[in-house]
């Protein structure tokens, strides 16, 4: 399945609202941070479109909760979409 770094932005926000950054130093959640390193390496590398084949479980599993979680609601450009099955 791909996942656009428009769908990513989506699903980091998502996780930011539900495990919101803690302490004074506003750290990140661990479900924050995996997903974040997987945008700073789409961003670096100039990857749109990613197989999220390629993500190690931990952040597929992330991904999956997230579209389970967002089916059908918001705009089209920001839900998870199944452009290559």
């Amino acid at each position: 399945m791909q996942l656009s770094l428009q769908e990513l932005e989506a699903a980091i926000n998502w996780w930011r609202e539900r495990q919101p950054a803690r302490g004074n130093e506003h750290a990140l959640s661990a479900e924050v941070k995996v997903l974040a390193r997987v945008y700073a390496l789409m961003i670096v590398g100039h990857v749109h479109d990613l197989d999220t084949g390629r993500l190690d479980a931990g952040a597929r599993q992330l991904l999956q909760t997230w579209r389970d979680n967002n089916k059908g609601s918001g705009p089209a450009d920001l839900t998870p979409s199944s452009k290559n099955p």
